[in-house]
């Protein structure tokens, strides 16, 4: 971006499509990517070669199944990589050595005891213990590594499809929401949670195609961007209206889009579609830039979306009950 080119630094290239990539955080030469195959792949851009310089075996001790999520997490002296699959296993990892994980957990449903098919995962701001993790049935868990009971501790349901991105609240503020997150899904909603309710605080319903990736702003509390099948970039600002996005934008109406990418300013968003193209769009600084009193604004605003919750269940309530009842 720095340079204004559109032909790429470097190319890395795999054996087995790369379903997830990420940064090696601390290690500014590292690029790590999790595989169709269940291989996790590391690369470094000081060596000659193009190929990974590391990778995970092809065994049942790495995963078995496509990773779809791949991040580093934790501090500068103290980091690993951690994994999610649909095998159903979050696979913890040292950077030094991919030839087995440092830690291994099953993601397993206590009532069906059946592994969750792992599709994406979100920790929340300076905590490496607990996680949301979605999956392919559409149901997300609520999941820590360490403690007393390591695994899942909460279920919440709300998807009628697979789950194709969380995101935990990260902008930093007056008010803490970092027990806020989003989630997007193939039912073409994206859905606004909090940790402390099981039902989603609201949907936003206004996609007409699979929904592909929600992220929130990294500077903005009430502001996050979505990319559906349509080829639709659109940026919410809850804080200005939640029925409808406040801008809205098709890249090309031949493809769709199926990630997006802020930068850490806020003021620019990437996406990429299925053809191979990458956008970047400027984001313009009234749009970006909170103002002061954004936050306790998003208070009112989650206060409102939660009366408005209890209201249509009390009049569905009322419907029910004065609905005649069927003749014997």
């Amino acid at each position: 971006m720095k340079f204004k080119k559109t032909t790429p630094e470097y190319i890395f290239h795999c054996q087995s499509a790369v379903m997830s990539t990420c940064f090696a955080k601390f290690h500014p030469n590292l690029i790590i990517g999790g595989t169709y195959s269940g291989q996790i792949v590391l690369w470094d851009n000081r060596s000659n070669k193009r190929t990974p310089v590391q990778r995970s075996p092809l065994s049942a001790s790495a995963h078995t199944h496509p990773v779809y999520s791949v991040q580093v997490v934790g501090t500068e002296n103290a980091h690993n990589l951690i994994t999610v699959s649909t095998d159903g296993k979050f696979r913890t990892w040292s950077l030094d050595m991919l030839s087995s994980p440092i830690d291994s957990m099953e993601l397993n449903q206590q009532k069906q005891s059946r592994a969750v098919a792992a599709s994406c995962i979100s920790f929340p701001t300076g905590d490496y213990n607990n996680f949301v993790v979605g999956s392919e049935e559409g149901i997300l868990y609520a999941a820590c590594r360490h403690g007393t009971k390591p695994g899942i501790v909460d279920v919440f349901e709300g998807h009628q499809g697979p789950v194709t991105s969380v995101n935990m609240h990260h902008v930093q503020g007056q008010v803490d929401f970092s027990h806020l997150f989003l989630t997007s899904s193939i039912d073409w909603t994206v859905k606004l949670w909090s940790l402390k309710e099981n039902k989603p605080l609201y949907s936003f319903e206004d996609n007409g195609d699979y929904v592909y990736d929600v992220q929130w702003s990294p500077i903005h509390p009430a502001l996050f961007a979505s990319v559906d099948g349509m080829g639709r970039l659109d940026l919410w600002n809850l804080n200005n209206d939640t029925e409808l996005p406040t801008v809205s934008t098709i890249v090309d109406a031949a493809s769709a889009l199926n990630r997006l990418m802020w930068a850490p300013s806020g003021h620019q968003v990437v996406v990429g579609d299925d053809v191979g193209k990458i956008w970047v769009y400027d984001v313009g600084e009234q749009l970006a830039n909170p103002k002061s009193d954004e936050w306790s604004q998003f208070v009112q605003t989650l206060q409102e979306l939660k009366n408005n919750q209890v209201d249509k269940n009390i009049d569905l309530m009322y419907t029910l009950s004065s609905s005649p009842s069927p003749i014997r």
